[in-house]
């Protein structure tokens, strides 16, 4: 395989492959055997690269939820089998994370997950069931786009994690 390895920031060394693009450049960068590999593709789309992380032996910093709910028991099983590992680096996740002791997990019940109320956080069951798109998207604090305010004021989001 013929690589380029261009020097970027202060030194360090970044993969950039002249026979690839798109997709194939990016499943090749995080299959190409680095210490650590950041995932934060978005969505499904999330989860090659990720895989292909894992068969190289990385360790991945999560921050793509996806890849678990997709394929999280053989992502695990990869990562382990190549000598990587997985670490949750997005929000709830990596607090359960930092807060869990593996040898541990057994003594834990149950874990609840509690969320901001977003637009919706006063309004009864009936009136949600009535709400429309421009509502969900009217978060009071933030705007995060349309599909991540709808998953967040749907509580799809909670669903995911």
């Amino acid at each position: 395989m013929n690589r380029c390895w261009r020097t970027c920031g202060r030194g360090s060394k970044a993969l950039a492959s002249p026979r690839r693009r798109g997709g194939a450049a990016i499943v090749e960068a995080a299959g190409s055997g680095a210490d650590w590999v950041m995932s934060a593709i978005v969505g499904a789309a999330g989860l090659a690269p990720t895989l292909a992380a894992a068969r190289g032996g990385s360790i991945i910093a999560l921050a793509n939820k996806e890849s678990l709910v997709c394929a999280g028991p053989a992502l695990l099983a990869i990562a382990r089998r190549a000598g990587g590992a997985v670490i949750p680096v997005d929000s709830e996740h990596s607090a359960i994370f930092q807060v869990f002791r593996p040898d541990c997990a057994e003594q834990v019940r149950r874990l609840i997950l509690t969320a901001s109320g977003g637009p919706f956080r006063e309004w009864s069951q009936a009136a949600m069931s009535e709400a429309t798109r421009e509502q969900a998207v009217a978060h009071p604090n933030w705007s995060m786009g349309a599909k991540i305010s709808v998953d967040s004021a749907t509580m799809m989001k909670r669903a995911w994690r």
